[in-house]
């Protein structure tokens, strides 16, 4: 961890500030960076920013129907809706979460996947009106003639894959502190069907869907059009509506000749694992090297709501333990500050809240701002004695976090500039000349996440950066709106369209019944796979 010299020339939140401070020629720099990453990624496989296609073609406008089950996993919780598409751009859901705990998270692959077939059944169980969806208009899914109808569901499965059709994806790498054993290079959807086979439940998995690509779907879906949709929480990670002629390692294979747009899954969560542009300070190498998968996932540990916490709670640390004169709580810590990963991001933003005067939070002097910030450190981090934490103290705490957090929001905004360059929708710093795609209209994005739903004022942070980046004119029609549930309803609808898909019927809202995807020999998946595993 760095060394901070409270003795120093220059004041150690000055020095401080530095490390952290994004200035706009860096910002020009990262986007730069993360367009020719995304055009390696489109052009060949084996890029750990991945740029999956996932074989959706086109996005809903609303009008669809059907109920389905959706299996959402991507962090803490494990999730099971049964999700009711109405036709008007509306949805109802009825849900429940399960607790994924640690062992389940780091043991066997079997044992997870058991877990949540049990879970769906527990679900089914508990509420049996999900038992038998309706789908409109299209026959359930059936295991043999004399089978009754099995309920179709969906997978979000929010974790890096090889998408190779709707309903068939392996798994590239863990992430968001899973590390389950023989699951990296398997078929997640068979690992779940296994699983449900193995336990008699008539349960389908239809449809693969990445909670990206969901959050996309859903937003499409209740306002009638999307382009990009974002995960900004306990990861990120974005998926965007590309033209299938720019994606060129498919090849030779049919969905490339027919041309259109697909959905493609940036996987940018991977982006810059090099660090070659990205801009580290040692709290972050700290961070990386004590982390489950070092060298991997870099863009994420930079701006993701599982990182965030720990680079502050780094840097609280340093501070404390500054010579030769202690900078923060005369040099004592307690057992929570000392403990990896114990300064949760709801820390940094129930800060901001208390200096802010958000929530349960009043006042307007600094030094109700200070008192309140001071509170919660208390709360939070349990002191022996309330005479540990001054009021200097909670003001130093305060800008520690905002540093940190309005950096990640800076480069959030990297991510989606370089999509809009990307699809040309805009050009990076107002380069170059020639109609813009969508020129004049309401460019939507779906958004989803605590961090950019729940944090205060993360999201301005984030569109003044995208202003700096593409200007203000198409800014101004970026429409970020929260993505209603996109891991349930965007997986409702993805397993809508396999379902149309397995009966031969036309698709709506520009979907189209693709051929299968194209096949690469054993040795190429294997080759393709390693690239992405972590290091032991």
């Amino acid at each position: 961890m760095a060394a901070i010299f409270s003795d120093s020339p220059t004041h150690p939140l000055d020095a401080l500030k530095d490390h952290f401070t994004l200035h706009d020629h860096q910002l020009h720099a990262i986007t730069k960076t993360f367009l020719s990453e995304v055009s390696d990624g489109l052009s060949k496989y084996g890029h750990p920013m991945a740029m999956i296609p996932t074989y959706v073609k086109g996005v809903p406008n609303g009008s669809e129907t059907g109920t389905f089950l959706a299996l959402d996993l991507g962090g803490t919780n494990l999730r099971v809706c049964e999700v009711t598409l109405h036709g008007d751009k509306t949805f109802s859901i009825r849900q429940q979460k399960y607790k994924v705990s640690e062992a389940l998270k780091t043991g066997e692959a079997t044992t997870l996947f058991d877990y949540l077939a049990d879970s769906v059944d527990a679900f089914l169980t508990v509420s049996p009106k999900a038992e038998s969806p309706k789908i409109d208009g299209f026959r359930h899914t059936s295991f043999n003639d004399s089978d009754p109808p099995a309920v179709p569901l969906a997978l979000t499965f929010s974790f890096p894959v090889e998408q190779t059709a709707l309903d068939s994806g392996f798994l590239l790498t863990w992430t968001k502190g899973f590390s389950a054993k023989n699951a990296v290079g398997k078929d997640v959807v068979k690992l779940l069907q296994d699983a449900f086979d193995r336990k008699h439940i008539h349960v389908k998995c239809v449809a693969l869907v990445n909670d990206t690509v969901g959050a996309l779907l859903s937003r499409a879906y209740n306002t009638g059009g999307c382009m990009l949709g974002a995960i900004f929480g306990t990861g990120t990670n974005g998926a965007y509506v590309e033209s299938v002629s720019n994606i060129t390692k498919l090849g030779k294979h049919p969905t490339a000749a027919a041309g259109g747009m697909m959905i493609v899954n940036t996987e940018w969560g991977g982006f810059n694992n090099s660090r070659s542009v990205l801009p580290t300070t040692p709290w972050d190498n700290k961070l990386d090297r004590e982390s489950i998968n070092p060298r991997f996932q870099a863009f994420e540990k930079f701006i993701s709501g599982m990182y965030l916490g720990e680079i502050a709670r780094n840097v609280v640390l340093s501070f404390i333990d500054a010579a030769p004169k202690p900078l923060l709580f005369t040099g004592r810590s307690t057992p929570i500050l000392n403990k990896q990963w114990a300064f949760d991001t709801a820390v940094l933003s129930e800060v901001e809240e208390a200096w802010t005067g958000l929530g349960r939070f009043s006042g307007s002097s600094e030094k109700d701002q200070r008192q309140r910030v001071r509170g919660v450190l208390l709360q939070r981090f349990e002191f022996e004695s309330d005479d540990l934490v001054s009021l200097e103290d909670a003001a130093t705490v305060r800008q520690i976090c905002t540093l940190v957090v309005d950096r990640a929001a800076r480069m959030s905004a990297c991510a989606v500039a370089a999509i809009l360059v990307q699809t040309g929708r805009a050009r990076l710093g107002g380069e170059g000349k020639g109609e813009l795609v969508d020129s004049g209209e309401r460019i939507g994005v779906g958004v989803d996440g605590s961090l950019v739903e729940f944090y205060p004022n993360f999201q301005k942070k984030m569109r003044d950066s995208i202003r700096v980046l593409v200007g203000s004119e198409v800014e101004s029609r970026v429409e970020i709106g929260m993505a209603k549930d996109g891991s349930g309803a965007g997986a409702a609808l993805c397993a809508l369209i396999a379902q149309k898909m397995s009966e031969g019927a036309s698709l709506s809202a520009g979907y189209h019944n693709d051929p299968p995807p194209p096949t690469r020999s054993r040795t190429d998946d294997a080759a393709y796979l390693s690239s992405f595993r972590l290091k032991p």
